[in-house]
């Protein structure tokens, strides 16, 4: 088992945190601001807008391709090293793309800037658990969402302007310059590795990895987690074709129709933060599950109603993002702590599950949506909420009663 030693959250160690946002925030805003730049990069590279969701999807796979090296090799070098050499590896692929010509060139290079996702959840993610004590962990994931939730909120509007005004490319340019200074933070800023992982074969990572696929609760617990995030990734990568093709709307009112969802959001972790001290630690799970499961419920509803589908659509999946804020720090904290085994190889087994679902669910939904749209978004949504009240949500209730039973609160 590894010797971890855990800091209080404080002004000084919150440094840390705020470098690797900065990098997060790149990556997430590498996929928000280019979503709604998708209809007018198709069109330039002359091929059906049906493309568009492609651009998430492979981002998402090239961040389930990295993961199950990254977390050992973080495990094994550091993962202060690990993570400055994928910061520079993203930052040079944001660059390189601004030379492509034609769609399968772009999507090779979305599939490596999709690397910098497996950089955050397997590497620094990882840093950030074993840096920090339990609660203030999940208080420093709620934060570092909320800042890196500006991705989502800019990234549409950002992108809207620059179909408007100027070119995709400069996007690319801005998160470039972005990542590169998150680089400098982070080596100046991100603490020192404070534990001793016995040198082994590299055998041994194979022996890892089956060692914790092998832990029913950490399957029951990481499989959860898309079907808790997979409702709002299906927003973020379907949206733009859903209000601009389908409803008509205009790419500024495209853009201003993400505050309300992705401000739920915010709203969800604010509110977390305010509470995580008071409540048994995993009772917000118990409320926001049931929150998302009436939200999705709701996009339903307007399927049948259609003069309110926009008003359905965008309170539902307001209440489905507050829900997953107040719910998701706390699943991903239960899922990382479920094996004992080094927590870098965990946090790569939990990217890799999550990742290659979003990718395979996304696809699946893209497909669907060209036949049944918008009836193939709602029913997807609602089917993964309702599919977490079955194993995952029991398995919680098992770590929950446990945690009472040995007095933990």
């Amino acid at each position: 088992m590894q010797n971890i030693q855990t800091e209080k959250l404080s002004r000084a160690t919150l440094m840390f945190p705020l470098a690797l946002v900065l990098f997060e925030f790149s990556v997430y805003i590498g996929n928000d601001l280019v979503q709604p730049a998708m209809l007018a990069i198709t069109k330039e590279f002359g091929v059906s807008s049906a493309w568009a969701p492609s651009s998430m999807s492979f981002y998402l796979l090239g961040g389930a391709c990295v993961a199950a090296i990254l977390g050992p090799l973080s495990d094994r070098l550091g993962r202060k090293k690990v993570l400055l050499g994928g910061v520079i590896f993203f930052t040079l692929c944001c660059l390189a793309i601004l030379l492509t010509k034609n769609i399968e060139s772009f999507l090779t290079l979305r599939f490596l800037q999709g690397f910098g996702l497996s950089v955050i959840s397997a590497v620094g993610y990882a840093a950030i658990q074993e840096t920090f004590e339990e609660r203030d962990a999940i208080k420093v994931m709620a934060l570092m969402a909320n800042i890196s939730l500006l991705a989502p909120l800019l990234g549409p509007v950002l992108g809207a302007f620059l179909i408007d005004h100027v070119s995709w490319h400069w996007g690319f340019i801005g998160i470039a310059l972005l990542s590169g200074l998150s680089w400098f933070g982070l080596k100046a800023k991100m603490p020192v590795q404070r534990r001793s992982i016995p040198k082994q074969p590299i055998s041994y990572i194979w022996h890892d990895f089956k060692q914790v696929f092998k832990n029913p609760r950490f399957l029951a617990l990481t499989l959860g987690l898309p079907m808790v995030a997979m409702p709002l990734m299906l927003w973020i990568a379907l949206s733009p074709v859903l209000l601009i093709e389908e409803l008509g709307l205009s790419s500024m009112q495209y853009g201003l129709a993400q505050f309300p969802v992705l401000g739920g959001l915010i709203l969800g972790n604010i509110v977390l933060l305010k509470i995580i001290d008071k409540l048994p630690l995993g009772k917000t799970v118990l409320i926001g599950l049931p929150l998302m499961l009436a939200g999705t419920g709701l996009v339903l509803l307007g399927t049948f109603i259609q003069s309110y589908y926009l008003i359905c659509l965008i309170a539902g999946m307001t209440l489905v993002s507050f829900g997953e804020g107040i719910s998701f720090s706390v699943l991903y904290r239960f899922a990382l702590m479920s094996s004992e085994v080094s927590k870098g190889t965990v946090a790569a087994s939990v990217s890799i599950l999550m990742m290659f679902s979003f990718f395979f669910i996304l696809e699946a939904v893209r497909i669907l949506y060209e036949y049944f749209h918008l009836w193939a978004f709602a029913l997807s949504c609602f089917a993964l909420i309702a599919l977490w009240f079955s194993f995952p949500r029991s398995t919680l209730q098992s770590i929950l009663q446990q945690r009472k039973n040995a007095g933990e609160f």
